[in-house]
């Protein structure tokens, strides 16, 4: 297993290399001269990109996924055996804080309200309301209630996931957006325990804006700890934290590891939302875009960290004339990035970036379907033109006056997206997904007299004799014929219908 994970992590390298090679050598503005971005930004025109080539732009750096587990599978074997006294171990180990077992948890409803700056409170407030309107919007108003043919009733309910483990990243920046966008539509969705995980600081305590995010959108319990620990002790429980069947939220490629581990793992018996990777952008653009809105785009999300990535997608008529709006670009680049206080994680997300020209709105589109990515950002004239055409991404902001920003922050939609392509296969986070949905089937006699027979033969071809005879049985009791009123009755619905 071991040479067989080194050997996937040596194959991903070498195509993550070629990628890399690539893009340092397409670096020319349309007319030789070198390229025009600073930062290590590549620069690319899709024209001059055969099809391999393209397909390795889509490729995101690789984690060596066999060294994590490695490293992984120790804590959650040591969660496992002992509890809270390991989990200790580690915020001592991995965050500098000293903790008893007895202190991991904090009660939320009993924990007094954090200080925090009025500014930020009210700030916090709004764009909890806001999520929360906007994922209580997404509640089914009536459960799905119908016959597929007269006589058998289906029906789908919706019910909560009774415990839920959140878990809300730390390190490098605090994060209390990231509590409330889980927590909320957790809440709403109805369920009892939500067990928040996140980093302790080396007080052993906890961002106080990540308590107050935390206790505004209704978690019941807080985990000071971080990393894998965290996750394996939500999935097993411990003495102080409950066992949840469900673990959302961002995470290093530790948590993910441990995310994805813990769900193949029978003795857990959890979920997860999906497999989450470094952040990244894709944004759209063209030579009447702005700029400086532009580069404040990309750097937002560049300043996420160093294994970050942006993708810029210039749309130029012709595929040329972009070289003055180019000087402009990196005019900017070079302006906003120094002010940034994150400027070093910055510019090496930034090192691993680059930008594309392309000569059509389809191939802008077409390209960043290829790539699906976290975040899309559409600047255009007509960005909707560019929306009827999207089918890959986690989340889209339309428009010059959509920054990314708001949707990380406060427009009301969840930024806990799908990362590292996998927005081909999963969306964000949303009321659904601490939700699970039951179906009910109810039949009358006559029902069964009707679906019973394609029953009895699709159980014949499967060979499920017991399947066969659950029907069987009881049609010999109830006969086969319907009568003149089932009949009748059958009819009259189909002509409601």
């Amino acid at each position: 297993r071991s040479r067989k994970g080194s050997r996937e992590g040596e194959e991903a390298r070498v195509i993550v290399e070629g990628r890399d090679r690539l893009m340092a050598t397409s670096g020319s503005g349309g007319n030789g001269q070198a390229a025009p971005l600073p930062y290590g930004i590549r620069f690319l025109q899709e024209s001059k990109l055969g099809a391999e080539e393209r397909e390795k732009l889509f490729l995101r750096p690789q984690i060596d996924l066999a060294q994590t587990k490695t490293r992984v599978e120790p804590i959650i074997a040591e969660v496992r055996k002992d509890g809270d006294a390991a989990v200790a171990r580690f915020a001592k180990q991995f965050d500098g804080a000293t903790l008893s077992p007895d202190e991991l948890i904090i009660d939320v409803a009993s924990a007094p309200w954090p200080q925090v700056e009025p500014r930020v409170a009210l700030a916090l407030d709004a764009a909890y309301e806001n999520v929360r309107r906007f994922h209580a919007a997404q509640k089914r108003a009536q459960p799905l209630c119908m016959e597929t043919m007269p006589g058998v009733e289906c029906r789908r309910i919706a019910k909560p996931i009774e415990a839920v483990g959140l878990y809300v990243p730390g390190g490098t920046a605090v994060l209390p957006s990231t509590a409330y966008m889980l927590t909320t539509p957790a809440k709403l969705a109805g369920c009892k325990e939500i067990v928040l995980a996140t980093p302790p600081r080396k007080d052993g305590s906890v961002c106080p804006e990540v308590i107050y995010a935390a206790k505004r959108a209704g978690a019941t319990k807080i985990l000071k700890a971080g990393g894998a620990q965290a996750i394996a002790a939500m999935a097993f429980g411990t003495k102080s934290c409950p066992k949840v069947h469900k673990i959302t939220g961002p995470g290093n490629q530790y948590v993910t590891a441990a995310k994805m581990m813990l769900q193949a793992d029978a003795d857990a018996s959890v979920s997860i939302d999906m497999p989450a990777g470094p952040s990244e952008q894709l944004c759209i653009f063209d030579l009447e875009s702005e700029p400086a809105f532009v580069v404040a785009d990309l750097l937002s999300q560049a300043e996420h960290g160093p294994d970050s990535q942006v993708v810029g997608v210039l749309v130029a008529p012709g595929g040329s004339g972009y070289n003055d709006y180019l000087a402009r670009l990196s005019a900017e680049f070079s302006e906003q990035l120094e002010k940034l206080n994150r400027k070093e994680i910055t510019k090496k997300a930034l090192s691993k970036s680059f930008v594309i020209v392309v000569n059509s709105v389809e191939a802008a589109v077409e390209f960043s379907n290829g790539y699906a990515p976290e975040h899309l950002v559409v600047q255009t004239a007509d960005p909707e033109a560019y929306l009827r055409l999207v089918t890959n991404a986690g989340s889209v902001f339309l428009g010059a006056y959509a920054p990314e920003s708001c949707g990380d922050y406060a427009s009301g939609t969840n930024h806990c997206l799908p990362t590292s392509g996998y927005a081909r296969q999963y969306g964000g986070v949303s009321l659904d997904t601490y939700t699970k949905y039951v179906t009910v089937q109810k039949l009358t006699p006559a029902g069964l007299k009707r679906v019973g027979p394609h029953v009895e033969a699709i159980a014949d071809v499967e060979e499920l004799e017991a399947h066969r005879n659950a029907v069987t049985i009881r049609l010999n009791k109830v006969g086969r014929d319907l009568s003149f009123l089932d009949r009748l009755a059958a009819l009259s619905s189909f002509c409601v219908a």
